[in-house]
């Protein structure tokens, strides 16, 4: 390690906002760069505020030299993944360093023994700070900036984390759709043989009802965790975890953009979720400090966002297969376009994960972003 970088663990609050603040310094000037709300960041790192913090533990780290900051980390041991998976590993996240491979040694050296003295043997990520959250660092695609919850990085990244000993665990795809040209082009075959395969099945795709939401928030719960459970790196979330995520979106969906496949006897088959892509309005309102006129420049923008980002889809295992993924795009897309929305990004998509990606290119997208996520042995 260089003599003159100081690797230094966050303890307390102030160490925190500077923690959260640091990448207004690193990205000043970048215009894919987003800037978030820092109340909204600063509470991530809460474990009075986020139940994930419930079953798993972490350390955020400073990397200074001569003083100045240049450099944070964080690593984490997420108890539920490693019961889940039966294993024995920790991960890294919110990486973030000026282009010098002696301050990611130092960060990452410092995450690694905080996760190896946890008793794990292998470190992954990014993870902000599960799959459940933001991951992976861009390795391609970096000509525009993310949809809402993916993440950015500068281009010297990779280079910087395999220059750690780092190597490729998984490969995730963002696909992007320009929506009346999809609809436009999307093969009719396709969604008419979905069409029959669903009636034939008894299922119907429909809109979540609002006004019944406890009973819709029920439904996601049940579906979520069963939907992804045999996904690589998937961690189901708890119950406060989904309350959480809940609450937090709220304010921010858009009902149009969601949708359960159902039997005919009202059994949950599936469900789609599209996000209004909040991270324009972020970025057209500045992020910072939400007070005193942060969040009301945030929802001023939010009016004028004209992308959605499909974070959700997945159907129960038995109901797989049957080419309701289709109908969900077809009716995502429709609704989209309806309401003023122009583009739609199906993010992220697993490398493995042949069928999705087939279909999504057969639908008329394009993949467009690659993030990667990065493993090492301790």
């Amino acid at each position: 390690m260089s003599a003159n970088i100081r690797i230094e663990p966050v303890t307390d609050k102030k160490g925190v906002l500077e923690y959260v603040k640091f990448p207004f310094q690193l990205y000043r000037g970048d215009p894919n760069w987003v800037p978030p709300l820092i109340e909204e960041r600063r509470d991530f790192f809460d474990p009075k505020k986020n139940p994930f913090y419930e079953h798993a533990r972490f350390q955020l780290f400073l990397a200074r030299r001569d003083g100045e900051l240049v450099g944070t980390i964080g690593a984490v041991v997420n108890d539920n993944h490693n019961t889940f998976h039966n294993e024995q590993s920790g991960g890294f996240g919110f990486f973030e360093a000026i282009n010098d491979p002696a301050v990611a040694d130092a960060l990452f050296k410092a995450a690694e023994d905080w996760v190896r003295g946890q008793g794990m043997t292998v470190i992954r990520g990014p993870f902000n700070f599960s799959t459940n959250d933001e991951v992976g660092t861009l390795i391609e695609g970096f000509d525009e900036p993310p949809m809402v919850m993916m993440t950015y990085n500068p281009r010297y990244y990779p280079a910087l984390i395999e220059g750690c000993g780092y190597t490729k665990a998984m490969d995730l795809f963002a696909w992007i759709f320009d929506i009346a040209e999809s609809l436009k082009n999307a093969p009719e075959k396709l969604f008419r043989v979905a069409e029959k395969a669903a009636e034939r099945e008894g299922i119907r795709v429909r809109k979540v009802d609002m006004r019944h939401l406890d009973h819709e928030i029920a439904v996601l719960k049940q579906v979520y965790n069963s939907a992804w459970e045999r996904n690589w790196g998937f961690v189901p979330m708890t119950e406060h975890e989904m309350d959480h995520l809940v609450n937090g979106m709220k304010a921010v969906i858009d009902p149009n953009l969601l949708f359960v496949a159902e039997t005919a006897d009202g059994t949950p088959a599936g469900i789609s979720i599209g996000l209004p892509d909040l991270h324009q309005a972020l970025r057209w309102s500045g992020g910072g400090h939400q007070w005193p006129f942060g969040l009301l420049k945030f929802l001023w923008h939010r009016r004028k966002v004209n992308q959605v980002r499909l974070i959700i889809m997945g159907m129960v295992e038995q109901y797989r297969g049957r080419g309701i993924d289709s109908l969900f795009y077809l009716r995502t897309a429709q609704e989209a376009l309806k309401h003023g929305y122009k583009r739609l990004e199906g993010s992220w998509i697993l490398e493995s994960n042949d069928m999705m990606n087939r279909i999504l290119e057969r639908l008329g997208a394009s993949k467009y972003k690659t993030y990667r996520i990065y493993e090492k042995a301790l």
